[in-house]
């Protein structure tokens, strides 16, 4: 069976089901404006889908404040302070890491978080994506004293909070294969992960309450990505039983009634 057509049929079983999947769209490393910006911001607002920008404080430039002011169509969550390996030489990449004082990490990521909300206001979420996706447990165990009320890193969450008061929300496609030259992982592979966590999900296998995550990095995407992208907006928002989230709504507290879902299409 072909890649669209395993999506097609998964998700035609969401419906004879009688639930909806939800979807979401994380985009890391923004700090500034670029023509590869404009094309995420393009594709979603074509296609009606929000998208959640996970955005660098250290090095958030104003262009990247009045690129999202204009398409109307993203929310921007935090992206570590600077997105800086604090790691051990022979340890894998981690800015959030065991090797550095925890106060010293939380007193930068509450300076972000102001810098962050200062800069976009109400477009602002409280959420953490951590570099790399990777964050050292006593950081994470302090990240709700220190303002934030959700993380986000990769891979199907084993709870719907990370930490007290702190609600997760991950992602689970990544469109990069960072070990092949940054080239696109391909729309079979792509597809074929997105429908086995959907699927996970339909049959209780993974939590049927976290939206599937689609992760991009709008610097690093090829022809190829930005192709199989917006394909995958175009025919998953034409499909009766999908719903894609913005990100307040994503991290909405876990057992809340579903608040409603913000449409980004303008009138």
């Amino acid at each position: 069976m072909r890649a669209w057509q395993r999506l097609d049929c998964e998700l035609d079983a969401w419906r004879a089901s009688g639930q909806r999947a939800t979807l979401w769209c994380r985009d890391d490393d923004a700090c500034r404006d670029s023509p590869a910006l404009r094309r995420l911001f393009g594709i979603a607002r074509a296609n009606d889908v929000p998208v959640a920008l996970a955005t660098i404080p250290a090095a958030l430039e104003s262009s990247v404040v009045d690129a999202v002011l204009e398409f109307g169509i993203a929310s921007v969550l935090q992206h570590g302070y600077a997105h800086r390996n604090h790691a051990p030489p022979d340890g894998k990449s981690c800015e959030l890491s065991a090797r550095r004082p925890a106060d010293i990490t939380i007193s930068e990521l509450m300076q972000g978080r102001c810098r962050l909300a200062q800069a976009f206001g109400g477009r602002f979420i409280n959420v953490l994506v951590p570099p790399w996706n990777r964050i050292n447990p006593e950081i994470m165990a302090r990240l709700a004293e220190a303002g934030f009320h959700g993380v986000s890193t990769f891979g199907p969450r084993s709870a719907a909070w990370a930490a007290p008061g702190l609600a997760q929300c991950n992602t689970h496609v990544d469109l990069i294969a960072w070990r092949r030259d940054r080239a696109f992982i391909g729309s079979d592979r792509a597809i074929d992960r997105l429908v086995g966590h959907l699927k996970a999900r339909r049959e209780r296998s993974a939590d049927p309450l976290e939206p599937s995550g689609i992760l991009t990095h709008h610097l690093d995407l090829d022809d190829a990505a930005w192709e199989f992208l917006a394909q995958l907006m175009a025919r998953t928002r034409a499909h009766d039983a999908v719903t894609w989230l913005d990100a307040r709504t994503a991290f909405a507290p876990a057992g809340d009634p579903e608040p409603p879902v913000i449409s980004v299409r303008s009138a």
